[in-house]
């Protein structure tokens, strides 16, 4: 499962994984990783709710724009690009030198 972009999460994804903590006795390390969120956060939600502010976390939050996404997805694909292209010259360099 992939991690959600910039850790927005949903109070109702919030609320579920507090209860995999508290009501199933899952860990907190296990849950985290079953859910692929940071352990920090997690131990935060489960905090906030023993203390009963669980609706109040994230409430800074923004929702990211279709834009910003489309943003970040095309800048991790350069970046992939451009690492793709500099194994190329290294590779091409490696058999240009062999071939002489």
């Amino acid at each position: 499962m992939e991690r959600i972009p910039k850790g927005i999460y949903t109070p109702e994804f919030r609320a579920e994984a507090v209860k995999l903590v508290d009501a199933e006795g899952l860990s907190i390390d296990r849950a985290a990783k079953r859910l692929s969120v940071p352990k920090s956060s997690l131990s935060n939600w489960v905090r906030a709710a023993r203390a009963g502010k669980l609706a109040e976390v994230g409430k800074g939050q923004r929702l990211a724009s279709e834009l910003e996404l489309e943003l970040a997805r095309t800048r991790k694909e350069l970046a992939e690009v451009k690492l793709e292209r500099d194994l190329l010259k290294k590779c091409a360099a490696y058999f240009a030198k062999e071939s002489r």
